[in-house]
């Protein structure tokens, strides 16, 4: 008698995700039968990853990104990481914890230029964060847009608005009020430390 199951459970038992499953259906590679609801459903005597399994994608590394912006959110990124770490191997998944510590606004850091040159490589076959703004802070979209053309599964645990995000926007902004102000008056004028000790104080009080 055959046995069909939900394409989680399908997901499951093959050990790959729902975006590959269905990526497989798309390709003719599998068949899913429908229900009068038009929910998927899997003969579970058809589900053989030796057949499935063919290309490279399904091998490619998983990689769970995390990211503070600065030292004294340390707390902050070992606590992402735990987050990531359970998620990923709850799902079965085997991962590596990349982790920076730097501005959101910041292209140039260790573990984002890592990660982008494993994606471009064809390394990496799954990107996994807690929030959109982990990545980048502006540009995420592209990185975005890299994946999918490199067929990288992006996976974003947490689609809200992220508890750290007042926090971080404001340490970029001094960061670049910073950098901007060295430039006009110079880094060690008064006129330098006056307006970074204003853009401190302010940035104090809000997050009161």
């Amino acid at each position: 008698m055959n046995r069909f199951i939900s394409i989680g459970e399908a997901a499951a038992v093959l050990g790959v995700s729902i975006t590959t499953l269905r990526r497989w259906e798309a390709s003719g590679k599998l068949v899913a039968e429908h229900t009068v609801g038009g929910h998927r459903r899997y003969d579970v005597n058809k589900l053989r990853p030796e057949l499935l399994r063919t290309d490279n994608q399904d091998f490619r590394q998983t990689v769970a990104y995390a990211r503070v912006s600065s030292h004294d959110q340390k707390n902050d990124l070992e606590r992402q990481k735990q987050v990531l770490e359970l998620y990923c191997a709850h799902a079965g998944w085997k991962f590596e914890v990349i982790a920076d510590l730097g501005s959101g606004m910041n292209y140039n850091k260790k573990g984002l230029k890592k990660l982008l040159n494993a994606i471009i490589d064809g390394r990496i076959g799954r990107v996994v964060i807690t929030h959109k703004d982990r990545l980048l802070r502006f540009g995420a979209e592209l990185v975005f847009a890299i994946c999918e053309a490199k067929q990288v599964e992006v996976v974003i645990l947490n689609q809200g608005e992220d508890t750290a995000f007042e926090e971080d926007l404001a340490k970029d902004v001094l960061e670049i009020i910073t950098v901007f102000s060295a430039r006009l008056y110079g880094s060690r004028s008064r006129k330098n430390q006056k307006l970074l000790d204003g853009v401190r104080q302010a940035v104090k009080e809000s997050q009161c």
